[in-house]
């Protein structure tokens, strides 16, 4: 198991769900959520929930965003520049803490 911290998208409705990838779906928090792989128009193929060792990520606005810290299962880490947050983890399962 590995923490880490992932920006998500925060509805009027209270919400929560990706900023760019199925962006329609909304995630629980508390639940253990499987990977799919979606490919999306002008987006690489990265299968695995995104998620960063710290709440940074300097590229992304987070306006109507929050960061929640995540529990992952089946990581893997993806070097990325430090203007990107650094170290990603890509991950098979994810929980939202």
């Amino acid at each position: 198991m590995i923490l880490g911290y992932k920006l998500f998208r925060v509805r009027k409705d209270g919400s929560i769900g990706s900023l760019f990838i199925d962006r329609r779906a909304i995630l629980p928090c508390g639940a253990w959520l499987k990977a799919r792989r979606i490919p999306t128009k002008g987006f690489a193929v990265r299968p695995g929930w995104h998620a960063t060792a710290r709440p940074v990520a300097p590229h992304l606005s987070k306006r109507g965003r929050r960061w929640f810290k995540v529990e992952l299962h089946g990581v893997t880490q993806v070097e990325r520049p430090k203007s990107q947050g650094g170290a990603w983890y890509l991950a098979k399962w994810m929980k939202i803490l």
